[in-house]
């Protein structure tokens, strides 16, 4: 079982849209997988078509009161694509976990009765580098960034991957960056070509040859609460995810 987190710590850049179109690629041929949404703001769940107010338990109940996880989990329409799902209550557990010991491990020592049931868990970071995303990173073998094509990405970038790399030396060596994924890609707009200009020169072979495209289809699936792979399949942005999950389960064998 690998666990890769998708992060950033900005909001709008695409995590959500990443995690859950990588994760129906995985789905769709055989690969076993689950996608953790880790954000208050349940844009995962939400996206996969299920009501936050109907669900029984949440990552909330994984963090804070040491639900088993598997009990959380929800089988979506797709087959081999399971979700824990996110409710709003999850935005106090920062605090409740201030007090924790080992507050940084919940969420690994939580997904310890998960192993040989997943191939892989996605874990949906939240818009921030707080407890939640620490615990996210703490639990991963490896960190998928989406970026967007914008000005001052460079930056915020560089300051993400500096967060990470102390992750890594203090509480998780094994923590590596899977890679950075271009989103919201416009090819009319010099500055989205600048931007990634700088970051292939900057981190290389990091970044994923792949580019999301800004895509109106890719902003409507979620309000039908479908990946874009089942929303439009012949859509530019369906395929560049495709393409993408492909470059990632690459990169998962390599590594």
């Amino acid at each position: 079982m690998k666990v890769i987190a998708v992060a950033n710590r900005k909001g709008g850049v695409g995590k959500t849209t990443t995690a859950i179109n990588i994760a129906t690629a995985m789905a769709a041929i055989g690969k076993s997988v689950l996608v953790l949404d880790l954000d208050p703001q349940g844009n995962a769940t939400t996206s996969m078509g299920i009501d936050k107010k109907a669900c029984e338990y949440s990552s909330y109940d994984v963090l804070i009161n040491g639900l088993d996880a598997q009990k959380a989990v929800k089988a979506c329409e797709i087959p081999n694509f399971y979700l824990l799902p996110s409710t709003p209550g999850l935005a106090g557990a920062e605090i409740e976990l201030i007090d924790v010991a080992g507050r940084e491990f919940v969420l690994r020592r939580a997904l310890e009765n998960l192993k040989g049931k997943y191939d892989y868990i996605l874990i949906d970071c939240p818009p921030s580098l707080n407890l939640i995303t620490i615990n996210a990173l703490v639990a991963s073998d490896s960190v998928i960034i989406p970026l967007q094509c914008e000005f001052l990405a460079l930056e915020g970038l560089t300051d993400l991957v500096k967060n990470i790399n102390q992750i890594k030396k203090t509480f998780n060596p094994a923590l590596k960056v899977q890679g950075i994924v271009l989103t919201m890609f416009d090819r009319r707009n010099n500055l989205s070509g600048m931007v990634e200009k700088d970051v292939r020169q900057y981190f290389g072979d990091l970044v994923y040859q792949t580019v999301i495209p800004r895509s109106v289809r890719i902003s409507e699936a979620p309000s039908h609460g479908k990946p874009i792979l089942i929303y439009d399949f012949k859509s530019v942005g369906a395929q560049a995810y495709i393409n993408l999950a492909k470059e990632v389960l690459k990169r998962e064998k390599e590594i």
